[in-house]
C-alpha cells in the first residue's frame, strides 16, 4: 500500500499547481526556521546573556495553514490577524511575494527589526492586526469588521468588502476575552468573520490533556456560527477507507492527546507495536480490531508511517482548500484544523518545543530534508519555476490599492458659549456633543460614541435622541409612540452610537479598530467610549494595546473616585489618575468645571485620525459644581489664555499678593480647594490656587524641561513660576503620588492628599473627610506647610 494513489487525490486538485504549492510550503518552513535561526546566531548574541528566543514549533504548527491561505484563498480586500508566534512565518510569506527586502530577515527581535510579535505600526511589511497580547489580536478582526461596516455606512469608504481572518492558537481560546466577544448579539451577523483554530492541542508548558475540541465546537455553534472540523488529511483518510481503517480511526479518535503526542515521536518499529492498542504485542492472542489495524498497518512502509499518522487536516493543502470551499458567508465561520506544534521539525510533537530552539546540527539535517542551502538560507524561488510563478502570480493579485492621505474635517477650539449653573463633567460631555452637531456638522459627523450598556447613565442619552443607534439594517422602535419614553433607541445604519453589553474588554477593542480607520481605509473617524471609570483597570490592557497598535480613540471614564460616594468601595475608583499619567500614546484629561470639559474635548478630538495624533483619556465626575466658580474671563483674549492653558495642562485660578502657600487641586475637589483658600485668608494666610486639567500634561512638560522628552515647557513658568516657589499642597480624588511631582519643579516642600485605601459609602463630606480630602484637610496641610 501506498500513501496516495491516483483514486485518493482529490478530482478537484491539479498535480502541477499542489506540487509547485507543496514547495512554497516546504521554503516557507524553512524561512521561518531561519529567521529565528538568525536572530539567535553568535553574531547576535546579547552581551548580558539574555536569550533572543523565538519560536520555531508554534511557526511551523501553523505553516501549512497560512500557504493554504495566503496562495490559493486570500483576496486584496482580505485581512488577516496572526497569531503573535507566527510572526516569522507572516515575514517568510511576505518575503516571497516581493514585500521584504533580505536585510530583513536577520533582524528579527533586534533594534528596530522584525518585531517579535506582528506589529501593525512597527514592522516594515504588510502587517494587517498587530498581536502579541494573547486573546485581543485574535478578536481584532471582529471589531475590524464592525468599524468597517460602520464607516461604509456613515462616511461612505470602504464599499469592498472581504473576510477578516483570525489565525488562533488553540490556548488562545482560554482567553475571556474571547468569549466575551464571541457572545455579543452582534457579531452573530458578522458573515466575513472566519476563524482558523491551530489544534495542537499544545501549550507553552506541555501538551494539554483534557483539551476538547467537542465542547469548544459546540460553544461556537450556540454563539450562531459555522463550525468546520479539519482533522485528518486526505492520506488518512484513504486509510479509513480501506480494510480496517475504521477500527484505526477509531483507535486514533479515542486515544488522548498526551499519547497521540507520544506516537509522533515513535520510530516505524514502535509505532507498530504501539498504534494498534494494548494487546497488539501479543501476537495470535490480540484483539480482533488491533488484528485488523496491524494488519492495515503491515502495508505501509517505515517511511511512510510516520507520514501517514501525522497527516492531520490543518498540515494537508488539499483538505484546507477544501474547507475553505465549505464558508458560509452568511454567518462567522471557525475552522478547527488539527496540527502538530513543531511539524516538520526535529521537535515535533515534544511537549517542551515551545521555545526550542534547532541546533545548528538539526537546521543541517533539515536544510538536507527541504532541499535548502544552510549558507545561502535567503534563496527565492527561480522566477521561471512553477513555484516562482505562483508567487508571482499571487503578489499580484494581492495587491492592495493604497490608502489615501485622510484629511479629518476640522475641529473647532472653542464652542463660543460660557457653561453657566450647576452642571456636572459629565453632563457637560453630552452637551458638548449636542454643540457639535449645531456647530460644527462635518466634525461631529464623524463622531461614532460606544458604551457597554451605560450609555444612558454616562450622559450620552440626548446625543443618542438625536443622532441615532448604528445597525446595519433599519430596526423599528416599538417605543416611539410611548409618550413616556425619554430615551429612543432608533437602530439605523446612519447611526452614530453603538451600544455592546456589559463588557469592557469589547468596548476598547472596538474603539480601537474604530480609531483605526483612517490607516486602514483611508476614513478618519471619531470615536468616544464610555465607561463606569472603575472598570477603567479592567479594560485597561486591551485599551493599552490598541493604542499600540495605532488607535486613536476618546476613553471617557465616569463618573470617578470616591466622589461617587453612596456607591462605595467597589465603585470609586482611585489608581486611573496614575493610568492616565502613565499610558503611552494617549493625553489624560481631569477636568473640574464644564468649560474645561468642553476645551479638552475639542482638543482631544483634534487629535484623532490623523498621522502623528493620540488617543485621550478624560476622567469626569457625576458632581454638580457651580460653574461660576470657574471665573471664565469674558475678554476674548483673556478667554483664549484661558483656553490655552486649560488645554496645556494647568491654570491659575487665584494669585494672591503675598503668597505663603499654593494650593494645586485637580478635578471635583476644586470646590473643597477654594474654601480652603478662603479659610485660609481669614487666618491671615494668602494662598495661590492652581487648577490641574491634566498630570500628564505637566508632567510631560517636566521631563521636556529636563531634556528628557518632548514638549512645550510654557505651561510651568506660566503657572508655576520660578519667581513664586511656594510650599505646595497638592490635593485629588485619586492616588497623591500623581500630582507629588509638581514640587519638584521649584524644588518646594509639599503635601499631596488624595485617596490611598479602598473606600465607603456615605455622604460626599463624610467621605472626603474619610480619606482626608475635605476642606478641613486642606487647610491643616497648608497650615504644617505655611
Amino acid at each position: 500500500m501506498t500513501l496516495l494513489n491516483d483514486e485518493d487525490t482529490p478530482q478537484s486538485a491539479s498535480p502541477p499547481e499542489l506540487t509547485a504549492l507543496q514547495r512554497v510550503e516546504r521554503k516557507v518552513l524553512w524561512l521561518a526556521s531561519s529567521i529565528i535561526d538568525a536572530a539567535n546566531a553568535p553574531a547576535r548574541k546579547d552581551p548580558d546573556g539574555l536569550k533572543v528566543g523565538g519560536h520555531q514549533a508554534s511557526s511551523a504548527s501553523i505553516t501549512s495553514i497560512m500557504t493554504a491561505l495566503w496562495f490559493t484563498e486570500l483576496g486584496p480586500s482580505d485581512r488577516v490577524s496572526v497569531k503573535p508566534h507566527a510572526s516569522p512565518v507572516l515575514h517568510a510569506i511576505n518575503y516571497l511575494l516581493g514585500e521584504l527586502d533580505e536585510s530583513h530577515l536577520t533582524t528579527l527581535r533586534a533594534l528596530h527589526g522584525l518585531q517579535s510579535y506582528p506589529s501593525r505600526s512597527k514592522d516594515p511589511d504588510t502587517v494587517d492586526y498587530s498581536t502579541g497580547s494573547v486573546g485581543i489580536g485574535a478578536t481584532a478582526p471582529i471589531w475590524g469588521a464592525v468599524a468597517r461596516r460602520y464607516a461604509a455606512d456613515t462616511v461612505g469608504r470602504p464599499r469592498t468588502a472581504g473576510r477578516q481572518y483570525s489565525l488562533v492558537g488553540d490556548a488562545e481560546l482560554d482567553e475571556g476575552a474571547v468569549w466575551e466577544a464571541l457572545l455579543d448579539p452582534s457579531v452573530g451577523e458578522l458573515g466575513e468573520i472566519v476563524w482558523i483554530v491551530d489544534f495542537n492541542r499544545q501549550s507553552l508548558d506541555r501538551v494539554v490533556p483534557n483539551i476538547s475540541a467537542t465542547r469548544l465546537q459546540a460553544m461556537f455553534a450556540a454563539a450562531g456560527w459555522q463550525v468546520v472540523t479539519l482533522k485528518y488529511g486526505h492520506l488518512l483518510r484513504a486509510a479509513f477507507a480501506r480494510p480496517g481503517g475504521e477500527h484505526l480511526k477509531r483507535r486514533i479518535d479515542e486515544m488522548t492527546n498526551p499519547e497521540f503526542q507520544r506516537l509522533l515521536r515513535c520510530t516505524p518499529a514502535q509505532l507498530r507495536l504501539r498504534l494498534p492498542g494494548a494487546g497488539a504485542d501479543a501476537g495470535a492472542d490480540a484483539g480482533p480490531e488491533a488484528a485488523a489495524i496491524s494488519a492495515l498497518l503491515g502495508c505501509i512502509s517505515d517511511a511512510d508511517l510516520p507520514k501517514l499518522l501525522a497527516n492531520l487536516g490543518g498540515h494537508d493543502l488539499i483538505s484546507l482548500q477544501e474547507a475553505f470551499a465549505e464558508i458560509d458567508d452568511t454567518r462567522p465561520t471557525v475552522i478547527f484544523a488539527y496540527t502538530v506544534k513543531g511539524y516538520g521539525l526535529p521537535s515535533a510533537g515534544h511537549p517542551q518545543n515551545h521555545s526550542n530552539l534547532l541546533t545548528p546540527g538539526q537546521m543541517d539535517a533539515l536544510a538536507i530534508d527541504l532541499g535548502e542551502d544552510r549558507q545561502h538560507p535567503w534563496q527565492r524561488f527561480d522566477t521561471d519555476s512553477p513555484a516562482g510563478r505562483l508567487c508571482a502570480s499571487v503578489a499580484a493579485g494581492l495587491t492592495r490599492e493604497p490608502v489615501g492621505a485622510s484629511v479629518p474635517p476640522l475641529v473647532p477650539q472653542d464652542l463660543g458659549r460660557t457653561v453657566v449653573g450647576t452642571s456636572s463633567t459629565q453632563q457637560a460631555l453630552g452637551r458638548a456633543l449636542l454643540d457639535l452637531t449645531r456647530q460644527a456638522p462635518l466634525a461631529a459627523r464623524r463622531i461614532v460614541t460606544v458604551a457597554p450598556d451605560v450609555a444612558s447613565s454616562t450622559n450620552l442619552g440626548g446625543w443618542l435622541n438625536k443622532v441615532g443607534t448604528w445597525s446595519p439594517t433599519q430596526k423599528r422602535n416599538w417605543f416611539s409612540d410611548d409618550a413616556e419614553t425619554i430615551l429612543h433607541w432608533n437602530e439605523q445604519p446612519t447611526g452614530q452610537h453603538i451600544e455592546l453589553g456589559i463588557a469592557e474588554t469589547n468596548l476598547v477593542g472596538l474603539l480601537g479598530e474604530l480609531g483605526s480607520t483612517w490607516s486602514r481605509w483611508g476614513e478618519p473617524l471619531f470615536p468616544i467610549g464610555t465607561m463606569y471609570d472603575p472598570f477603567v483597570g479592567r479594560a485597561l490592557e486591551p485599551w493599552s494595546f490598541g493604542i499600540y497598535a495605532g488607535g486613536q480613540s476618546i476613553l471617557v471614564g465616569t463618573p470617578s473616585g470616591v466622589t461617587l460616594a453612596a456607591e462605595g468601595g467597589a465603585h470609586q475608583s482611585i489608581i486611573t489618575p496614575s493610568i492616565g499619567l502613565e499610558q503611552p500614546g494617549c493625553v489624560a484629561y481631569e477636568p473640574a468645571f464644564g468649560q474645561d470639559l468642553e476645551w479638552c474635548l475639542l482638543d482631544s478630538l483634534s487629535r484623532l485620525g490623523r498621522p502623528g495624533g493620540s488617543s485621550s483619556y478624560l476622567r469626569l465626575s457625576t458632581r454638580p459644581l457651580d460653574q461660576t466658580l470657574s471665573d471664565v474671563p469674558a475678554d476674548p483674549a483673556a478667554r483664549e489664555r484661558r483656553r490655552m492653558h486649560v488645554v496645556a495642562g494647568a491654570y491659575t485660578m487665584r494669585r494672591a499678593d503675598t503668597p505663603r502657600v499654593q494650593l494645586v487641586g485637580m478635578g471635583a475637589l476644586m470646590p473643597e480647594v477654594l474654601r480652603a483658600a478662603d479659610r485660609l485668608q481669614a487666618l491671615g494666610i494668602e494662598a495661590d490656587v492652581v487648577c490641574v486639567t491634566s498630570a500628564d500634561l505637566l508632567y510631560r512638560a517636566v521631563r521636556a524641561r529636563q531634556g528628557r522628552g518632548e514638549g512645550a515647557t510654557a505651561i510651568l513658568d506660566q503657572v508655576f513660576p520660578a519667581a513664586r516657589p511656594l510650599p505646595m499642597v497638592t490635593i485629588l480624588d485619586g492616588h497623591p503620588h500623581t500630582l507629588a511631582f509638581l514640587a519638584t519643579i521649584n524644588r518646594v516642600p509639599s503635601l499631596n492628599l488624595g485617596v490611598h485605601e479602598f473606600g465607603q459609602t456615605g455622604t460626599l463630606q463624610q467621605v472626603y473627610a474619610l480619606h482626608g480630602i475635605d476642606t478641613e484637610s486642606i487647610v491643616r496641610a497648608a497650615l504644617d506647610l505655611a
